[in-house]
C-alpha cells in the first residue's frame, strides 16, 4: 500500500474514530486499516495512536503528524479534484500542430468554428511539416500525413492519402497531355521542394499499372504547397501533389485533375495524439471535432473529395 493511501486511511481514522468505520467508508477491512497505520507507525519509529478496546486517541506525536500531514492532505484532495475537474471540461489549453498547407487548407476554416463552439479552450497552434516530438514538445494534437510507427502515441485515419497531377484548366483545353514518360518530359512542371532536405519531390509513380520516373526539363521549384497549386493554375506548369493541396482550385475550375495516382494502402492523413488512459475531453471533443468537419466537406478515413468529386464529373 503506497504512502499516500496509508495516510488517507489515518486521517479517515481519526475522523470516525475507529478502524470498522474507517474500513467501511475506504471499503475494506478494518484488520487492514489496522495494519496500515501499524506499518506507518513502524516507518516512522513512533507511535500514532493509543489503543484500547472502547476507543482510539492520538498520542502528541499522532496530533503533531496529524496536524501536519492532514494539511497537506487536503491541499493534495484539492489540487487532484482541481485537475479532474479541468480534465473532464471543454475548457484549458490545447496544444495542436498542424502540416503547413493542410492546416492552411482544411483546418484553418475548421479552428474557427471550433473556437466559437467552445470559447473556453485555448488553443495553441503551430504549422509545420518537420517531425514534431509529441511527447518532448507537450502536443497535444497533430495532424500528420504518410505513414506512422510511433507506439507512443495513437493515430486515428482522417483519409487515405491521394496524389495526382494537375494542370491548368488552360493548358488542358489546349493540348492533350500524355501520361507516359515521353509525353510527361516534354511538358513544363512546377516541382516542390522539401525543406528538411532542399530536394524536389521525384515525378516517380505508377499510375494506371504503368511505371512512370522522369526528370522534367523545364522547371519551376517551390517549397510551399499552395504556391506550387496556384503556379500550377496559372499556367507555369504541370504538377505532382496530395489532394487536399488541389482541392479549392480544381472545385473553382482553375485546375484540372489529369491523373490520380495509384493508391498507397499504407499512407493517408492521420490525426494523432499521446496513447493515455484518460484523454482531456478538451481533446476528445477536438478530435471528433475535425472528423465531423471533413465528412461536411467529402472526406472519410476511406476516401477524398475526389472519389466524389472525379466520378461525378
Amino acid at each position: 500500500m503506497d504512502k499516500f493511501k496509508t495516510i488517507a486511511l489515518f486521517m479517515s481514522t481519526i475522523e470516525t474514530g475507529s478502524f470498522s468505520a474507517t474500513a467501511k467508508k475506504h471499503a475494506t477491512d478494518p484488520s487492514t486499516v489496522s495494519k496500515a497505520i501499524k506499518r506507518l507507525e513502524e516507518q516512522l519509529g513512533l507511535q500514532l495512536l493509543y489503543r484500547s478496546t472502547r476507543q482510539l486517541s492520538l498520542t502528541s506525536a499522532g496530533q503533531k503528524y496529524a496536524d501536519t500531514v492532514g494539511s497537506l492532505y487536503q491541499q493534495l484532495e484539492s489540487c487532484e479534484y482541481e485537475l479532474k475537474s479541468a480534465n473532464n471540461s471543454y475548457s484549458g489549453a490545447l496544444k495542436i500542430n498542424l502540416p503547413v498547407s493542410y492546416g492552411r487548407v482544411y483546418m484553418l476554416p475548421m479552428l474557427s468554428r471550433f473556437k466559437k463552439a467552445y470559447p473556453d479552450i485555448e488553443l495553441e497552434v503551430s504549422f509545420n511539416d518537420q517531425y514534431v516530438d509529441m511527447i518532448s514538445d507537450a502536443v497535444d494534437v497533430s495532424i500528420r500525413s504518410g505513414t506512422l510507427n510511433d507506439s507512443r502515441l495513437v493515430a486515428q485515419k482522417l483519409s487515405p492519402m491521394a496524389f495526382v497531377i494537375c494542370a491548368s484548366s488552360d493548358l488542358v483545353a489546349t493540348r492533350k497531355v500524355d501520361i507516359s514518360n515521353e509525353g510527361l518530359v516534354a511538358l513544363p512542371w512546377v516541382l516542390f521542394r522539401f525543406k528538411q532536405t532542399g530536394k524536389t519531390m521525384p515525378i516517380n509513380f505508377s499510375y494506371k499499372g504503368c511505371q512512370i520516373n522522369i526528370e522534367p526539363k523545364k522547371v519551376t521549384i517551390v517549397d510551399d504547397g499552395e504556391t506550387m497549386a496556384q503556379m500550377c493554375a496559372e499556367g507555369l506548369g504541370l504538377s505532382l501533389m496530395p489532394h487536399f493541396n488541389a482541392k479549392a482550385l480544381v472545385v473553382a475550375g482553375k485546375m484540372k485533375v489529369v491523373a490520380i495516382l495509384d493508391e498507397f494502402p499504407s499512407s493517408g492523413v492521420f490525426i494523432v495524439y499521446p496513447k493515455r488512459k484518460d484523454l482531456p475531453r478538451r481533446t476528445q471533443v477536438f478530435i471528433e471535432f475535425v472528423k465531423d468537419y471533413l465528412k461536411e466537406i467529402g472526406e472519410t478515413p476511406s476516401k477524398t473529395w475526389l472519389d466524389t468529386s472525379i466520378n461525378s464529373s
